[in-house]
């Protein structure tokens, strides 16, 4: 039964997050940019967690679940806004994929523990959510970090160090560890800056 359910959870995350409108090639592959996500977050995991359970599975596969159905510019370009947008979408996200589970078949318990790391509960205190956090860091360097960059050329050198290390606060001693042993290939161009960044 546990394993046909997390097979129909993991279909129903897939259809919904093949339902994104914006687009990215990869290799020449043409990939629903919410879905390329979400496999990138499992691939993160099954590299940093390998021992990680069918929860955190379901949980980083829905970390930006339909993120497009809820856009930043939905709410007001300023401090106060961005904060909102991100309260609301964690509660989006958590909603979601509760709704999904409870269709392939999951009990409350799991349902809760799934939702309490999509919705960012209590991040340093429960496992499961500073996990999440973890790949998403890792996530974030590894295939975002670069491109970010491109979109935001405006950014001196001072700017890139606080927003690496806001990323880096949030991910955990092992994380850390993770990401400067080498165990997946950061931005040529980025590298000293992140070392910079975390080192400081």
């Amino acid at each position: 039964m546990t394993k046909q359910c997390f097979g129909k959870a993991k279909e129903l995350i897939d259809a919904a997050n093949s339902e994104d409108p914006n687009r990215e090639t990869i290799e020449g592959k043409d990939w629903p940019k919410e879905l390329l996500y979400s496999r990138r977050m499992l691939d993160m995991l099954e590299r940093y967690a390998p021992d990680a359970d069918d929860a955190m599975k379901l949980a980083v596969s829905a970390q930006h679940i339909q993120r497009w159905k809820s856009p930043r510019s939905g709410y007001p370009m300023n401090r106060k806004g961005y904060y909102q947008w991100r309260a609301e979408l964690y509660k989006f996200h958590a909603d979601t994929i509760a709704n999904l589970l409870v269709r392939a078949g999951y009990e409350n318990e799991f349902i809760a523990r799934v939702t309490q790391a999509v919705g960012k509960k209590s991040l340093k205190a429960n496992p499961d959510t500073q996990l999440l956090e973890d790949v998403a860091g890792l996530v974030f360097f590894e295939h975002y970090l670069l491109d970010f960059a491109g979109r935001h050329p405006e950014y001196d050198e001072q700017k890139w160090v606080d927003i690496i290390q806001k990323i880096w606060k949030k991910m955990s001693a092992q994380a850390h560890q993770f990401s400067l042993a080498g165990h997946f290939k950061l931005p040529d161009s980025m590298d000293p800056l992140i070392r910079k960044a975390v080192s400081e």
